[in-house]
């Protein structure tokens, strides 16, 4: 990044003074944070303004969302970076483990379905074509199983890895159920890896976030989605995902902060009203999706009220809308 977001200066001028009472520097504490491959870049993009602005140091790793939790339930992070809902399994492995959350909404994205930039076949694919390809068993191995009309070629499938929360978001909204899927598809963690399968290959197709599509779309081609029968193809954009028509691969994204850790270390309090203050600007920045204003400052009202839990009750939904979820929160 090439500038600091000065309005968040005041936070960094507090916490320092609050270092200074303690007599403890900036520099001895450290932000621990781990998690999805999606949010890692907007994390890491508000990491690198809060420690030009504070000093405080901030480590940001992509694990998967999975991965990520497993840590942030044995309290080994304050926060966690999360591209889909917290399942009961973790909420579970918090509350063994003592350890409450805050969830908060920083952004949204829209799942991307590619093909190779030479593939001249398919014009767009419906949810029901997708799930035939991509459901538990299917016995899709060619095009023309697709549709008739395709080229009898072999599909060659790409995907993430079953850790990732990209991969249980996808499975829930075109499978009906998170991580069902057919598994003989090359996964991967590494969105890149992703990419340059798929681009090397003429009969590939795959998914992932939409900022991994747009730094790639050289190499590579969205595929318009039609929800339902008799709807018209919506392609992928930062358009379609806010007004939301893009359905049913539009999601938002997540951090979830240690409630311990944002009630007792004032730099974990400051560096997330600072990713709250600036993630309008950081989201766009690195080309998601930011929430409307107004769901900004719910999110920011939500945080400042400490309120821990989840909306979701350990399960995913498709197409919920941010001001319902923070007020299930009690």
């Amino acid at each position: 990044m090439n500038k600091v977001f000065t309005k968040s200066l005041s936070i960094a001028v507090l916490v320092a003074g609050t270092f200074a009472a303690s007599n403890v520097t900036a520099a001895d504490k450290i932000i621990k944070i781990d998690g999805s491959s999606t949010v890692y870049p907007i994390t890491e993009a508000v990491a690198e303004e809060y420690q030009k602005a504070t000093k405080v140091k901030v480590t940001v790793g992509e694990s998967g969302t999975g991965g990520g939790f497993k840590k942030f339930c044995r309290g080994e992070t304050d926060i966690s970076d999360a591209s889909r809902p917290i399942l009961k399994k973790e909420i579970d492995a918090c509350k063994e483990a003592g350890i409450q959350f805050i969830e908060l909404p920083v952004a949204y994205d829209g799942l991307t379905v590619v093909v190779n930039s030479k593939n001249d076949w398919v014009k767009n694919l419906s949810v029901d074509e997708l799930k035939k390809i991509w459901s538990a068993g299917s016995s899709v191995k060619k095009w023309n199983q697709v549709n008739p009309a395709y080229p009898d070629k072999p599909i060659a499938l790409f995907g993430p890895g079953t850790a990732s929360g990209t991969f249980d978001y996808f499975t829930e909204a075109i499978n009906g159920k998170a991580k069902s899927s057919r598994s003989d598809y090359t996964p991967s963690e590494d969105d890149n890896v992703l990419v340059q399968g798929i681009s090397s290959n003429q009969n590939a197709m795959g998914y992932f976030g939409l900022a991994y599509y747009e730094e790639n779309k050289d190499k590579l081609r969205a595929v318009p989605i039609i929800a339902k029968a008799g709807a018209p193809a919506v392609s992928p954009s930062v358009e379609t995902v806010k007004d939301g028509s893009y359905q049913p691969l539009s999601r938002p994204l997540f951090i979830y902060v240690n409630a311990s850790s944002a009630a007792f270390k004032p730099e974990v309090k400051a560096f997330v009203n600072f990713y709250l203050e600036n993630a309008p600007a950081l989201v766009k920045e690195v080309k998601y999706v930011p929430l409307p204003t107004d769901e900004y400052t719910a999110v920011s009202s939500h945080f400042k009220a400490l309120k821990a839990g989840t909306g979701f009750n350990g399960t995913s939904e498709v197409g919920v809308k941010i001001t319902d979820l923070l007020s299930r929160v009690k």
